[in-house]
């Protein structure tokens, strides 16, 4: 039998605090959307060329957009060129296909750099792909101050949950932290990291399990940077996180309300953090990719009002929705359109931006998020035992126990204790057909001939010099981000600046 919550929790108005105060589990802001403060409207979108995917980001402003959202294709993340024989059949399939200075400029094209946020979400080759964006500011007279956005910049969580690795643990953190320590100087109004539980939880994960491994990671890269010489106060304030929002609306809400409490206390008791900032969890949500079905698309559209509901509810910053068609390919511009109008139909026409945290003292909210608490604290502990986030994930703990849990939540599926609208009930024998986002097979070749023009255009020596550079900065321990931009600018490309790298450090092979 279900318990019946008719009690508040113990000391519930203490321990809650207020909208924008230590440990902003009810945000982190004291007023949030209520005045006119909106979350940031993204559409992750990225496909093919650059070319096309600048007239897809275009659209997506002219349709009401307030920050882009770049996906990259594979070859980009693993650091790839697009004549590579390892990116043969991938080139521009899955996001768009950026190797050079020319590329970057090409995507943003017309779109005003100061004007927008830009998200990417890019990994191992973070570094290379900022670099390229600041070096796009720059010509466009952007100083990288005025620039704003995100670089995803998590390679913890790829080593457990997406695979788009490419160095070894000990290089990949000194990567991460290099970034740290230039944004901190040069690109302040920059997210130097996103810290993603989303993947962790499309891998399977329950809501407590993201929580406590996004966390655990979190605390591994702040204690890498300390360990670096970096100063919190500096570094902290620009740290972001980026969560899954699944079907289950009162446990993602306390989720989001537990990440951020979670987090402040870490930061303030564990690390000695005094200033406000650093102790904010600021968070981009996505509505959950793997709750999206192929039987029953229209389905999909349901699914995910209610998915930005709850990040709604639970205070996100940043909001993406999934579009109706993304189980069975790329969005179309209609179904994006829509995803979009769903959000904005969320902000502006359900009034939900009335009030900060407004589900704040239910009793049945109040006691999920100290179980949600005590779940996470136990897995983190487990973590901690183990000798932090990256000896964990070597020795297959963290791993382990997310293939348990998607084991678990499968076989619930399948026995139909697990009900799925359109897939194990509700079903119906008609198919029901929707236009996808078409695939043209030619990328592939076309883009593989214009790096090869690229390379043909330039001045190889300079490119040499700069790459030589490159080595030994990356077999020292000075600072790389410089040393990777110049080689940029000089028009090297991203597959031999990791190149580079590979020969210096080697591949993490999982």
């Amino acid at each position: 039998m279900e318990p019946i919550y008719d009690a508040p929790p113990p000391r519930l108005t203490e321990r809650l605090g207020r909208p924008g105060e230590f440990p902003f589990t009810r945000g982190v802001y004291p007023r949030m959307y209520s005045e006119g403060r909106l979350w940031t409207m993204r559409q992750y979108a990225g496909f093919g060329s650059a070319e096309e995917s600048n007239r897809r980001y275009r659209y997506l402003l002219e349709q009401g957009v307030t920050g882009l959202s770049v996906a990259f294709d594979l070859p980009t993340q693993l650091g790839l060129d697009p004549d590579d024989p390892m990116a043969e059949g991938e080139v521009g399939r899955v996001g768009v296909s950026i190797a050079t200075i020319d590329d970057m400029r090409r995507l943003f094209d017309g779109i005003p750099l100061q004007d927008v946020t830009t998200s990417m979400t890019i990994n191992a080759p973070a570094m290379m792909l900022l670099a390229l964006y600041v070096l796009v500011g720059e010509e466009q007279g952007v100083a990288p101050e005025r620039l704003g956005g995100t670089v995803q910049n998590d390679i913890l969580k790829e080593y457990v949950a997406r695979g788009t690795y490419i160095f070894p643990a000990g290089p990949s953190m000194r990567l991460v932290t290099d970034l740290f320590a230039h944004c901190a100087r040069e690109l302040p109004s920059f997210n130097t990291i996103s810290i993603s539980g989303y993947h962790i939880r499309e891998a399977g994960a329950t809501a407590a399990q993201e929580l406590a491994f996004t966390l655990a990671n979190a605390r591994a890269y702040v204690r890498a940077a300390l360990n670096a010489g970096l100063e919190l106060e500096r570094f902290a304030p620009r740290l972001s996180f980026f969560f899954a929002c699944h079907s289950d609306l009162f446990e993602e809400v306390a989720k989001f309300r537990v990440a951020r409490r979670m987090w402040a206390r870490i930061v303030r008791d564990e690390f000695g953090s005094h200033d406000a900032r650093s102790q904010m969890l600021r968070f981009h949500t996505q509505t959950g990719g793997s709750t999206l079905t192929a039987q029953q698309p229209d389905n999909n559209v349901v699914r995910t009002a209610y998915q930005a509901l709850a990040a709604v509810l639970g205070g996100t910053q940043s909001l993406h929705t999934n579009a109706l068609d993304e189980a069975l390919g790329l969005p179309t511009p209609g179904s994006a359109r829509l995803a979009l109008r769903t959000q904005q139909i969320l902000a502006y026409e359900t009034g939900v931006t009335a009030a900060i945290d407004p589900l704040a003292g239910s009793f049945y909210l109040e006691h999920l998020c100290d179980e949600l608490e005590a779940e996470a604290t136990r897995l983190m502990r487990q973590v901690e035992d183990l000798g932090g986030a990256v000896r964990a994930i070597e020795a297959g703990f963290v791993q382990r126990e997310i293939e348990e849990a998607a084991y678990r939540q499968q076989r619930e599926v399948e026995s139909g204790e697990r009900v799925v609208v359109g897939v194990n009930r509700f079903t119906d024998d008609g198919a029901q057909s929707v236009p996808v986002q078409e695939h043209d097979p030619e990328v592939g070749r076309r883009r593989a001939a214009e790096v090869r023009a690229f390379r043909e255009a330039r001045d190889g020596a300079e490119v040499s010099q700069a790459l030589e550079r490159l080595r030994q900065a990356a077999e020292g321990s000075g600072a790389l981000f410089p040393v990777v931009q110049e080689a940029l600018r000089r028009r090297a490309t991203l597959g031999e600046v990791c190149a580079v790298l590979r020969a210096a450090w080697g591949e993490y092979e999982g």
